[in-house]
């Protein structure tokens, strides 16, 4: 089987200001970068738009009227320093929601063996009552319960190794045991949350690394805890918060991956998935923020993802 791309035009038009890292330009590298040739085989279709319902499986009936009530009609819109919104930027985060949503539903049709969603606004720092970091709505949570809710499963594990901690998502599950979420991020940093001794009902396991750190540190963090956290958890459902801000390239982080540290991470996910759940995995773009390095990442966990 394939694998699918999910992504839309209207990305582009959630626009966030002159100078603002999150801008349209990290998804034209992204597509940028897809085009070769060796990416022809990707299943492309465009993400839908997702409804409130979909949105109320993790957020709160205030958040959402927050989020959309801070939609200008011109101009910008703030919900704090950083995350900002444009006219177009509420239909942008529910298509981002229903990228998500849309590549879980086919990996269990069996229309896809696993899926990568370029999408933007990003969501993990998006708690089930607040947006901040960039993030309105938390994709990759909305993901999670909709396949619990719509595909009869109840266990899924979610791997994030953005730079920054997915404290939104933390959040969101900290007191449920049948989601996992397991991260490696840069600490001390924004949001300066992920702790170590942050172990939810035992469904949490957080791996922070220090400043400087590079593939030797996040490999092993990923071999000796992540790893066998996740493979014992026996997951019917993989999901990847897919930031590539750890590369060390990027300007908002300090630790110094590269490419091939993606896509190796990318492949022992696909081997974990491969024995518990036929392979399923469904990956979510979080941040990246120098667009060569995002781009040749990208291309890196796709091809991995494409090498089935």
């Amino acid at each position: 089987m394939n694998t699918l791309l999910y992504t839309h035009p209207i990305f582009l038009h959630h626009e966030t200001g002159l100078g603002h890292p999150e801008s349209a330009a990290r998804l034209e590298s992204i597509a940028k970068a897809l085009e070769r040739p060796e990416f022809a085989a990707l299943d492309r279709r465009l993400a839908p738009k997702a409804d409130l319902d979909t949105v109320r499986l993790i957020h709160s009936e205030k958040h959402i009227k927050r989020v959309f009530d801070r939609v200008p009609k011109i101009g910008f819109g703030y919900l704090d320093a950083d995350t900002i919104l444009s006219p177009e930027s509420g239909d942008a985060a529910l298509h981002a929601v229903g990228a998500a949503c849309a590549a879980v539903d086919a990996v269990f049709a069996k229309a896809a063996r696993n899926g990568f969603c370029a999408l933007r606004p990003p969501g993990h720092h998006a708690t089930p009552e607040q947006a901040m970091g960039f993030c309105l709505f938390n994709n990759v949570a909305i993901a999670a319960e909709h396949a619990r809710k719509q595909h009869g499963i109840k266990k899924v594990a979610i791997l994030d190794f953005d730079v920054h901690h997915g404290n939104g998502t933390q959040d969101a599950f900290a007191k449920n045991p049948e989601v996992l979420y397991a991260s490696t991020h840069q600490s001390p940093w924004y949001p300066d949350t992920g702790h170590a001794h942050e172990t939810g009902v035992g469904n949490i396991m957080n791996a922070p690394l220090a400043a400087g750190s590079g593939s030797k540190e996040f490999r092993a963090a990923l071999t000796d805890r992540m790893l066998p956290f996740i493979d014992k958890f026996a997951p019917e459902l993989v999901l990847i918060s897919a930031g590539f801000d750890a590369h060390r390239d990027d300007p908002l982080g300090e630790l110094q991956l590269s490419e091939d540290d993606y896509a190796w991470a990318t492949g022992e996910l696909m081997k974990l998935a491969d024995r518990h759940c036929g392979g399923r995995v469904v990956s979510l773009l979080e941040g990246g923020y120098h667009l060569d390095a995002l781009g040749r990442s990208v291309a890196a966990h796709v091809r991995a993802l494409m090498s089935v």
